[in-house]
């Protein structure tokens, strides 16, 4: 049907009009907007990347010598958690956050009301002798010799262990080396009854509340552990070889500890410490002694295992007390003591809940303020704590500082959201970050990029010493590669720590290693239970020059300023050798407009993962008919995957003006990987262990954690629920780095 002589007017009339609209719009565009404003300026922000002169401006503002200042400052007093000296660092926390020229955005305190163990501090702990009649011609010492002034403060807590129980058992003595299962099981293989007998171990091996855990099942009723000076001095014994001479701990030295195996408030597992809260009655608790145990000197351990009867010890279990070890049990003819003489362990420690603080400083990013970049250190120690964990408090608050002149200035804003978290009583089980990551889960569980942890920052000058989740190990080289090393100025940090630890990668050649994270400091929590891609950055001492277990002092009342000043780290240069690295870290991760995350270091740490398996249990699990290749497909399928999402990022960043839906995609992408390898079910007897390939293990072999431990004892049809577990695991995460629209 033809249109109308009318139709064919309005019709004419119309495409004209539009045109000539056209042709005013583009006129008014070509002549109204200024030349160079083509995009409002909210357009450039949402694409602005990482200023490189604002990382060099960042590493110059960095000072040695406020950091020295802060570091005498928090450790001047005992800052046992919840005591006065661990409230005054609270409020000094806050101060500093809050301060007009250099303070954060906002600067909060959260409190829980969390279970604690402590001394009795009128009946002091302690592992005697007691002879027939009864007397007591020996009793360890109640507390450390003071060897230097600033040692010497009423707040200074007598050694102990926390969560032992009280009691005072008394029996024959017996060596357990590190109280080990294994151990146990060696002297009942001797012929040794080990009912009620008490047992000394020394430090190492197994973990502490384990120690007497195990002992408690083969019957021993009682356990003192040492620190022996075989695996933390390079067998230094003598007073004049050790400090104040020295960095080596004197004999007189005594390890605090929490003796927990899980993390987190013991009595609300899996929901914050708050006065609302349900709490599960103490005798459910689980991980923590049966029986009471008490750590003493070596010193002490000399008196007691030097008198030992029985056969020699093996020689792996020798130390170096100027002895030859045996086992016993009980005391030899013609020793220090009759051979009839017990020995009684001494514990009166008392439980109790007590308030204790987290203080949080924030940052708001100005374009992506829902994500969160988090950098946080524990607050709390045993006694004066300079080193554990006050030289990373002392780190902390010098890139706070820094960050929060630049932006009072108004020089800078990051583009996500910045958030320094003070941790409250850590070392009784990593409490206080625990109960943040339970009361924020689903907020933490979807805003977090990152978890930076710098707790220990310095146990030594010498090199570079970083952990952390795959995909971490890009920033960390990147950061480690700008700064310098403070024992050679024409040397990165990046090539002195690969100069001191290094590894052999089919990708990328000679690297610096980048070890696994464990559950030893509060990255726990963020990266087992939320799935948050993690790290843990701290400088350290050379291992071939040294056999030490840890810094000789750690956790005794000799961890002081005047320790850490002369022996640690004289100048503070590693100190702020740290704090650049970790603050260059921080900045990458919260101003890249791409997150600097390589999710294929991933794929490199499944295939060696998956060759371990291959080669450990490949025979036996094909003769129980249990086939490894879904997995070898599920982590082919991953590389390929994380190959990809690699490509469509540099194909963005050839691109001057990405979209920002596109960059936020792929950063979803980066950040969310982590939480592909959580299976809250994988692990039910484990807290808080989800994330299935770092799991804690039993199993030496060096793959996936819950196929290991299965294999490893024998079980198959628990190795094929493990298998079927982790080949999801990395089925799930290959198919969220491909393509969304796929």
């Amino acid at each position: 049907m033809g249109l109308s002589t009318m139709n064919w007017k309005y019709l004419l009339g119309s495409v004209l009009a539009a045109a000539g609209m056209l042709t005013i719009g583009i006129l008014l565009g070509h002549f109204a907007i200024p030349k160079g404003s083509q995009a409002p300026g909210w357009v450039h922000s949402l694409s602005r990347d990482l200023d490189p002169a604002l990382l060099e401006d960042f590493m110059n503002q960095v000072e040695a010598a406020r950091i020295r200042e802060n570091l005498k400052t928090l450790s001047a007093k005992p800052h046992m958690a919840t005591t006065k000296g661990d409230e005054d660092l609270v409020r000094l926390m806050l101060t500093r956050w809050r301060d007009p020229e250099s303070g954060l955005d906002k600067a909060t305190e959260v409190q829980y009301d969390v279970f604690l163990s402590f001394p009795d501090p009128e009946r002091p702990n302690n592992v005697a002798v007691v002879l027939e009649d009864g007397t007591v011609p020996f009793t360890s010492r109640e507390t450390e010799a003071n060897l230097t002034l600033d040692q010497v403060d009423k707040d200074v807590v007598k050694p102990y262990a926390a969560y032992a129980p009280p009691g005072n058992p008394k029996g024959k003595l017996v060596y357990a080396n590190q109280g080990k299962t294994s151990d146990y099981e060696y002297l009942v293989q001797q012929n040794i009854d080990l009912n009620g007998t008490i047992a000394i171990t020394r430090y190492g091996g197994a973990g502490r509340a384990a120690k007497a855990i195990n002992g408690a099942k083969y019957g021993v009723i009682g356990v003192a552990v040492y620190t022996d000076p075989a695996d933390i001095n390079d067998n230094k014994a003598l007073a004049e070889e050790t400090y104040p001479h020295s960095w080596y701990l004197p004999p007189s030295g005594v390890e605090r500890g929490s003796y927990n195996t899980y993390f987190g408030d013991l009595l609300t597992p899996y929901y914050p410490a708050k006065g609302f809260t349900y709490r599960i009655p103490e005798d459910q608790i689980t991980g923590i002694p049966p029986i009471p145990i008490q750590p003493i000197g070596f010193e002490d351990a000399e008196t007691l295992i030097c008198n030992l009867a029985g056969i020699r010890a093996p020689d792996d279990w020798q130390g170096a007390l100027g002895c030859a070890y045996s086992l016993g049990p009980g005391f030899r003819q013609n020793g220090a003591f009759p051979n009839t003489s017990d020995v009684q362990v001494n514990v009166y420690n008392q439980r109790r809940i007590n308030p204790s603080s987290n203080v949080l400083g924030l940052i708001r990013g100005s374009v992506e303020p829902d994500r969160y970049v988090l950098y946080g250190n524990h607050r709390d120690s045993w006694v004066h704590g300079a080193i554990d964990p006050s030289s990373g408090t002392a780190v902390m608050l010098e890139v706070s500082r820094v960050l929060g002149k630049m932006v009072k200035e108004g020089k800078w804003r990051p583009r996500r959201s910045i958030v320094f978290g003070s941790w409250g009583a850590e070392e009784f089980g990593l409490i206080g970050s625990t109960e943040y990551t339970e009361e924020f889960y689903s907020k933490l569980h979807q805003r977090s990029v990152a978890y930076i942890n710098v707790d220990i920052a310095v146990f030594a000058n010498a090199t570079l010493r970083a952990q952390g989740t795959p995909p971490a190990q890009n920033v960390i080289f990147q950061a480690a590669q700008q700064v310098k090393t403070p024992a050679e100025p024409s040397m990165s940090v990046y090539e002195n720590w690969k100069r001191h630890f290094n590894r052999s990668s089919p990708v990328y050649g000679t690297i610096p290693s980048l070890g696994s994270l464990g559950a030893g400091s509060d990255y726990a929590p963020f990266v087992h239970y939320l799935g948050i891609t993690s790290m843990d950055i701290a400088y350290t001492y050379d291992r071939s020059k040294t056999s030490a277990r840890i810094y000789p002092t750690y956790h005794t009342a000799f961890d002081t300023f005047d320790y850490a000043e002369r022996f640690i780290d004289p100048g503070f240069t590693s100190h702020q050798a740290v704090a650049r690295t970790a603050g260059n870290v921080l900045l990458r991760l919260a101003d890249t407009l791409i997150l600097p995350l390589n999710v294929s270091d991933y794929g490199e740490m499944l295939e060696q993962m998956y060759g371990a398996a291959e080669q450990a249990f490949q025979a036996e699990l094909t003769k129980n008919n249990i086939s490894l290749a879904p997995l070898k497909d599920a982590v082919t399928r991953f590389q390929s995957a994380a190959t990809g999402l690699n490509q469509r990022i540099a194909d963005l960043q050839k691109d001057g003006a990405p979209s920002p839906f596109d960059v936020r995609t792929v950063n979803d992408q980066l950040m969310l990987l982590e939480r592909a390898f959580l299976d809250p079910r994988a692990f039910p007897e484990k807290h808080y262990y989800s994330h299935v390939l770092l799991a804690s293990k039993s199993s030496s072999v060096a793959t996936f954690p819950g196929l290991a431990d299965a294999a490893s004892g024998g079980n198959w049809d628990e190795a094929r629920k493990h298998l079927t577990i982790v080949t999801q695991a990395v089925e799930n995460a290959a198919s969220f780095l491909e393509p969304v629209a796929e």
